[in-house]
Order: C-alpha cells, then sequence, then structure tokens
C-alpha cells in the first residue's frame, strides 16, 4: 500500500502543477489585457503649445513600440507640474529644469520639497523666451516697453513659467503685473492660442511667451496681417535671470522668423525635463527612456524640430531631481552612462 501510495504522490503532483501552470498561461492574456488598458497621465503645457504637441509625439512614439502602454495627454504648466507630478495627480509630465530643482529643494515659488520626483532626462527640448512687440509705432526696447504707461501686453496663465519669468522681469525693472493695470494698462492671461489671437486683433500690443523654436504661434504671427518684431532680451536681464534663479540663454538665429527678426535676437533660455513619480514601475520608466533613447534624432525631429537637441549622453546628468532607476538602467543599457 505504501509502495502504491508513493507512485500515486508525483503523478497528482505532476497534474496539480500542469493544472496551476494551464491556470497560469490562460491568466497571460487577461494579464496583458489589463497592462495594456492601464493608461499614464501625461501633464504637458497649454493647448497650442509646443510641450503639448511634443507630449503627444511621445506618447505615439511610446504606444507604437510599447503597446501596453498607453499614455493620455492632458494641459498643464510648467510651474505647476512638478508640483502635480509629486502629489500622484498626473504620473508623468514637462518640467523647467531651473524650476524643477527649486520645487525639489522647496524653493520659491514652491513652498514645500518635492521628494517624489524622478526624472527621464533632460534636453528634450532647448525653450526660447520670447517678446514680441507690435513694428508700426511704440518703444522698441524691453525696458521702454514694459515701463511704459497704458502697455498691453498678454502671456500664459499664472501657473506657467512664461507668466512667472515675466514677473520677474517686471520686479527688475520696478513694475508689476498690478501697476501696469493700475495705469491704465493691460495685462492679459490666457491660452498661447488665446494670446496669440488677441495680439492680432489689436487686444494687446506686446506678447510674451516661452516657446521652443519654431514656434507655431510665432510663425503664424509673422503670416499675418499685423507687422511685429521680436525684441531682445538686455545683457543685464539675461544676467540677472542667470544670477538670481539659474536661467540659461541663447539666440534666435536670423531666420527663424524671417517676418519677425532681421538678425540674431539674444534671449533667455531653459530646457525641459521629463518628470515622473517615484512610484512608476521601473519596467515603465525604463521602455520609455529607451524608446526615446532610440528615436534621438529625425524620429524626436519629426515630432519638434527642437526635440533634435536631445542627446542621451548627457541628458542623464541633470541633478536638479534623481534619475529614475528605470531610466538609468536604459541609459547604461544605451553606453552613455558610466560609473
Amino acid at each position: 500500500m505504501g509502495k502504491h501510495s508513493f507512485r500515486r504522490l508525483p503523478m497528482d503532483f505532476r497534474i496539480s502543477r500542469r493544472a496551476v501552470l494551464a491556470g497560469s498561461a490562460l491568466a497571460l492574456p487577461a494579464l496583458r489585457r489589463a497592462s495594456a488598458q492601464q493608461t499614464l497621465e501625461f501633464v504637458a503645457g497649454s493647448l497650442g503649445g509646443g510641450w503639448y504637441t511634443m507630449a503627444a509625439g511621445v506618447a505615439a512614439l511610446v504606444r507604437d513600440e510599447n503597446p501596453e502602454i498607453q499614455i493620455r495627454v492632458v494641459p498643464g504648466g510648467g510651474l505647476a507640474n512638478p508640483t502635480r507630478v509629486n502629489n500622484g495627480q498626473s504620473q508623468m509630465g514637462w518640467g523647467i529644469d531651473a524650476f524643477t530643482a527649486a520645487a525639489a529643494r522647496g524653493e520659491e515659488p514652491y513652498k514645500a520639497k518635492h521628494e517624489r520626483l524622478r526624472s527621464l532626462g533632460t534636453g528634450y527640448s532647448p525653450t526660447e523666451h520670447n517678446f514680441l512687440r507690435r513694428a508700426d509705432g511704440g518703444p522698441a526696447d524691453m525696458k521702454a516697453i514694459l515701463t511704459q504707461k497704458g502697455v498691453r501686453i498678454g502671456c500664459p496663465q499664472r501657473s506657467s513659467t512664461d507668466e512667472m519669468t515675466l514677473q520677474r522681469i517686471l520686479k527688475f525693472y520696478g513694475t508689476s503685473p498690478e501697476k501696469i493695470r493700475d495705469e491704465g494698462g493691460r495685462y492679459l492671461n490666457g491660452s498661447y492660442n488665446d494670446i496669440a489671437g488677441a495680439f492680432g486683433d489689436g487686444q494687446v500690443d506686446y506678447l510674451y511667451a516661452a516657446l521652443a523654436k519654431p514656434a507655431a504661434i510665432l510663425t503664424e504671427i509673422g503670416q499675418g496681417r499685423r507687422q511685429a518684431k521680436l525684441v531682445e532680451f538686455p545683457a543685464d536681464v539675461r544676467k540677472h535671470l542667470i544670477d538670481t534663479y539659474a536661467y540659461n540663454q541663447g539666440v534666435i538665429p536670423a531666420g527663424t522668423y524671417p517676418a519677425l527678426q532681421d538678425a540674431d535676437v539674444p534671449v533667455t533660455t531653459m530646457d525641459s525635463v521629463i518628470l515622473v513619480h517615484d512610484t512608476l514601475p521601473d519596467a515603465v520608466a525604463y521602455a520609455v527612456t529607451r524608446t526615446l533613447i532610440r528615436a534621438k534624432g529625425a524620429r524626436l525631429t519629426q515630432i519638434h524640430a527642437s526635440m533634435g537637441a536631445y542627446d542621451p549622453a548627457v541628458a542623464w546628468k541633470y541633478a536638479g531631481v534623481p534619475l529614475h532607476p528605470g531610466a538609468e538602467r536604459a541609459y547604461r543599457e544605451a553606453g552613455v552612462m558610466q560609473g
């Protein structure tokens, strides 16, 4: 009896093991379907802006190579995005290098340390600050424009880095949105499309927006009926923003917007970071980063010309927030990250 039982037990075990394996195999498609149905939220910029276009392009690129990863793009702003991602409201988001570092440290304009932020690297889209003026009269230099009584200017919403930067420039010149309004001027906030429309209709005479070149709204304004010109950022303003807030500087090369400039235009610049929450699974962060690394060059440039600047060899070096472990794995496998 003992011998007979000894022989049957392995058979029962094998049958049981087969059943478990068969059940697991049947469950795998369901697990894959569940994974594919999980959607990540990517908070970008305003509708009509470069960030929104780029986020949508990244989402499509990632989906093509990783069908199990679905990314939904929602509007946002550079100032608010780090907080949104840090709080887990969005799993991914665009951030600005200097503002993201300030958020991580809990420095102005943020009131608390953002400790849940991780990055997939930087350099995805060097972004120029653009200041546009009417070309049919009025002052031509930045200080004279912003300190004149009755100035009418449009800029993005308060949750944006564009508007925060403009406020910093106004403060440097001893003025403010409130002072502009008190003196009979207009300080209009809206989406990029809204403020471009307001400029074209003559509701405002000046426009401020941080957009990577070539910016669609600037190209459209250049082709519109109202003549306009780009205003250079004076050296003292660029230095102040660099020394005080860790911005960068660069130029809009002559010919970028033929109708809006006659030469290179010196400007303040910043760069884009892809932020993620620290709970984003390593496998997802790895897959997204690997896809972006593989798309370096022509494929990213097809999404937006500014994304041609992405260089994996330096992207991982951003120190404003920690690199996500999944992204680190992707950069190491690509052979661009050592140490």
